[in-house]
């Protein structure tokens, strides 16, 4: 399994991740996601997608980085 964490700053980012979030389910292996705020950084928004295999090339709105992650281990 792998993560995508996408990141923007932001209301338009906050906006533009909303959308992309609900545009996930589409693609082939999704399994689910999340879109974050926190309390502590109010200007940041990211999705956490969890995906079954490698993350397919999903397009990122304009201003957003993103990662992912192979998960190594989980509880």
């Amino acid at each position: 399994m792998q993560v995508q964490y996408a990141e923007g700053k932001g209301e338009a980012a906050r906006a533009a991740l909303h959308a992309f979030l609900n545009a996930l389910p589409e693609y082939p292996g999704f399994l689910g996601a999340e879109l974050l705020l926190s309390p502590a950084q109010l200007e940041l928004t990211l999705v956490a997608s969890r995906w079954a295999d490698e993350v397919p090339p999903v397009p990122l709105p304009d201003g957003v980085r993103a990662w992912v992650f192979q998960v190594q281990a989980s509880r």
